[in-house]
């Protein structure tokens, strides 16, 4: 009986040495910073979805007034076609092509709204109109989100990247989990790090 108590309490010591050594190996903190990551690049979808959605509604209120702008018009409609078309999910934020094709897309939609807004200053009518007004107040909005977004997922990769190569978690990453890098976001198209201009102000006439 006294050996048998000894072998279940051996048994019991030796379970828990393992789940404290493979602890300090990273095996809970890996999962962590890697789940962190994810939640923090599905916040930067949403937000650039949100952004996608006012798109449309700002097209059309835009058509209406700026008659001669069609081309305009046109591209950043394609421009968030393909944008919409390129998805990134959680699983392949550690694929640098498929991030890289999802933030050149992005970067091309805003260099479409930025050039959108520009044209915005020909029309004043347009620019006194409450759907206007509204529209850019919440694609404004949405542009510092992005940002943010941008920002704190950029720093949960950080984080998860550093975890994955640092001794002793580098052990469980390479042996338990084949941990990859992630990929953090950064600017490929020219201007792409610049939210489009969405201030509406009347410029100040030329003396």
């Amino acid at each position: 009986m006294a050996a048998r108590l000894f072998s279940r309490i051996a048994r019991f010591a030796l379970v828990a040495a393992a789940a404290t050594s493979l602890a300090g190996c990273g095996v809970n903190s890996i999962p962590t910073a890697q789940e962190n990551a994810k939640a923090k690049w599905a916040d930067v979808q949403s937000q650039y979805q949100r952004r996608s959605d006012l798109i449309p509604n700002l097209v059309a209120t835009v058509k209406g007034y700026a008659t001669h702008e069609e081309d305009t018009l046109t591209k950043v409609t394609e421009a968030r076609a393909k944008a919409t078309s390129v998805q990134v999910t959680a699983d392949d934020v550690s694929d640098p092509d498929k991030m890289a094709k999802f933030e050149k897309a992005q970067g091309e939609l805003s260099q479409g709204l930025g050039r959108l807004l520009a044209t915005t200053e020909a029309y004043p009518q347009l620019k006194a109109n409450e759907s206007f007004l509204a529209l850019q107040s919440q694609l404004e909005g949405t542009e510092n989100r992005i940002n943010i977004a941008r920002t704190d997922y950029n720093e949960a990769v950080r984080q998860y990247n550093v975890t994955i190569r640092t001794f002793p978690a580098v052990l469980a990453a390479n042996v338990i989990y084949g941990s990859k890098p992630m990929v953090p976001f950064t600017a490929t198209t020219p201007g792409a790090e610049t939210a489009p201009a969405v201030s509406f102000d009347t410029p100040a006439a030329k003396k």
